[in-house]
Parts: C-alpha cells; sequence; structure tokens
C-alpha cells in the first residue's frame, strides 16, 4: 500500500506544470539621458601696486616698473576677451598716457601711469579693439594673465598718497 500511495504521489506531482525560464516574459524601453554645458568665466584682479614713487632721484628720468596679475577661469574650450578700463581719472592732470593716478582732496595732483600687456610695454591694455586681451580656455582651470604697469620717470607731482580704479571685465 505504501508502494501505491507513493506511486500516486510522484503521478500527481508529475502532473503539475512547472515554471520554466522559456515561458517567461520580458519588455523593455530605451530612454535619453541629456545635459548641457554653458559658457562661463570667472575674473579676478590683483591689485597693481607701484610702492614710492622718487621724482628727484630714482625716477627723475627712470621710470617706476611693476607688475600684478589677472586671474581668468573659464569653461573648457571657451574664448574669450579682457579689457581693462581707463581707470576713475582718464585724461586728467595732463598725461601723455592713458591713466592717471589722484591724489584726492579738493584740488588734487596726479600721478601718470599705464597698464601694459605685454613685458616689451609696448601694448597699452585697454577695453577695446587691440587693447583687449584674448584667452581660450584649455582647461577650467584659473590661468594668471600678467599686467605690466609703469609710471614714466620725470613727474613734477608732490608729496601724496595717490591712487585710481581701474575695472576689469571679460567678454565671452
Amino acid at each position: 500500500m505504501k508502494k501505491l500511495l507513493m506511486l500516486a504521489l510522484l503521478a500527481a506531482l508529475a502532473s503539475v506544470p512547472l515554471a520554466s525560464a522559456s515561458n517567461a516574459a520580458t519588455a523593455t524601453s530605451t530612454f535619453t539621458v541629456t545635459a548641457s554645458v554653458s559658457n562661463n568665466c570667472t575674473i579676478a584682479a590683483a591689485n597693481l601696486v607701484f610702492g614710492a614713487y622718487d621724482p628727484v632721484v630714482a625716477n627723475a628720468t627712470n621710470p617706476l616698473n611693476v607688475n600684478s596679475t589677472v586671474t581668468v577661469a573659464c569653461t573648457k574650450g571657451a574664448t574669450a576677451t579682457i579689457g581693462l578700463n581707463a581707470g576713475a581719472n582718464s585724461g586728467k592732470g595732463g598725461c601723455a598716457t592713458t591713466r592717471a593716478m589722484s591724489s584726492g582732496g579738493g584740488s588734487p595732483s596726479y600721478l601718470c601711469y599705464e597698464i601694459y600687456s605685454n613685458a616689451g610695454l609696448s601694448t597699452v591694455w585697454g577695453n577695446s579693439g587691440a587693447g583687449l586681451v584674448s584667452y581660450t580656455a584649455a582647461s577650467k582651470a584659473p590661468t594668471a594673465l600678467t599686467d605690466y604697469g609703469q609710471v614714466p620717470g620725470g613727474q613734477d607731482v608732490p608729496t601724496a598718497s595717490y591712487s585710481d580704479s581701474v575695472t576689469a571685465t571679460i567678454t565671452f
């Protein structure tokens, strides 16, 4: 009887359909992933500090030269131009240069100076045309561009502290 019961149980199990991988169904869907990278740039300019100008001895005939940096960072591959305006005292003090520092006060004196984009001091760094500096970003890493300042020698100016304010602009 045990044999008969065992055979009946095996027969019952054999008749139950088993799920198989060949009966499984699948469906798929494809979707698009997008993003955009826009041009962006930043600019930071370090102060241009001439220090002491000596119109009697050291700078009686020799100019006072210093340099600083304008640091830019742009999206990789972006092209930009960097300009420096003429400053707050442009055209004042009878300067042969584009720029002038003022002693301030009611009757200011002016100390003439210029900013160049090259070490040879032949290209004035301005804010239009040939005065602009062109830049193409090789990466997003900041790049320091050197600006070269010069106060011409031989200026007959009174003792004072002189200053000007120049704006650096990046166009991209």
